[in-house]
């Protein structure tokens, strides 16, 4: 392992220890107590919005939501067991499907910030978006690297076709296993994993915490980001580590990621949808369908306006319950 990547651990680390340790704004951590009716984990996207919305809604007794960084184990339930904890959208979906399986009550959503893989092999799980969110790329201010990429640009420097721009050398980063702004990343690009059909490049750094912008340390690095984790990190939103360090976000295309006001550029070329993801078998039972299914349940009608305070935009079609429904 070299310097760069044991920088880059020590990077993941100190948030790791943030999570833990320093955040203490409503938004902030893991739930204070288990006194709560609905358990999930998963997306680091959406984690501080979701944290925020737990918070907000029924004083914390309807939502615990658990963070994708912290100690490597978590209860989520009074008496019941231990599990790992999962790191981003796919890790959540993953233990949310596991728990299904075992029927050990453990969990009742997962964060998402990506749709699902699979939507032929089965429909066990629904996809319920609520708000969102843009992905574009993060380079270091003043480092050299172009503020404007072509995405036929972004394809070939992720392909490692493209290995230098303006005389500096690239290093492409992608966030950690199990993310969904990887997943959703990649998708956007046309690419796959390493064992799919038009797989990233070998030179990839594929170990980064998402959005982790203290991580990107040279000039060369470029990494994938969500718009709305910027805003929230670079405007001081409750219980947000800023860790953007000295990064940028670059336009795709000439379109910008944000407005003049910092907010979500809603014509950005690529946009997402968040989600939170539940078994389909359980859309109508009262607790979850009050949390969220349809225009009022309790996430959607937003009753403090966090959707916007962490940089998300609005979904005209909050709690739709029936457009995606899948598998991990």
């Amino acid at each position: 392992m070299n310097v760069k990547s044991y920088a880059r651990i020590g990077a993941v680390a100190g948030i790791a220890t943030l999570g833990l340790g320093l955040l203490t704004g409503p938004a902030s951590a893991d739930p204070a107590n288990l006194n709560y009716t609905l358990a999930g984990v998963g997306s680091d996207t959406t984690q501080d919005v979701m944290n925020a919305l737990a918070a907000d809604i029924d004083s914390g007794s309807l939502i615990g939501s658990w963070d994708a960084l912290g100690s490597a184990k978590i209860t989520t339930r009074d008496g019941g067991a231990e599990i790992n904890r999962p790191n981003g959208s796919s890790a959540g979906i993953t233990a949310l499907n596991n728990d299904i399986d075992s029927g050990a009550g453990n969990l009742d959503f997962a964060r998402s910030s990506r749709g699902p893989a699979d939507t032929v092999t089965s429909q066990d799980l629904t996809w319920i978006p609520y708000a969102q969110d843009a992905v574009s790329y993060a380079i270091r201010s003043g480092s050299g690297l172009p503020t404007n990429l072509t995405k036929a640009q972004l394809v070939s420097i992720y392909k490692c076709q493209t290995t230098s721009l303006n005389g500096i050398s690239l290093t492409p980063l992608l966030p950690q296993a199990g993310s969904g702004t990887r997943s959703f990343f990649l998708g956007q690009l046309g690419l796959t994993e390493a064992t799919g059909a038009n797989p990233f490049g070998t030179c990839v750094d594929a170990t980064v915490q998402e959005h982790n912008g203290e991580a990107l340390d040279t000039a060369g690095d470029i990494a994938p980001y969500s718009v709305a984790q910027y805003y929230a990190q670079t405007t001081g939103a409750p219980g947000v580590v800023d860790r953007h360090g000295v990064t940028v976000l670059g336009s795709v295309d000439g379109v910008a990621p944000r407005n003049a006001d910092s907010t979500l550029n809603s014509s950005f070329p690529f946009k997402r949808d968040v989600y939170n993801v539940v078994p389909t078998n359980k859309l109508t039972a009262a607790n979850i369908a009050r949390a969220f299914v349809g225009s009022g349940s309790q996430v959607c009608l937003d009753a403090f306006g966090e959707i916007t305070t962490y940089g998300f935009g609005t979904a005209s079609n909050c709690g739709d319950s029936t457009g995606l429904r899948g598998e991990n």
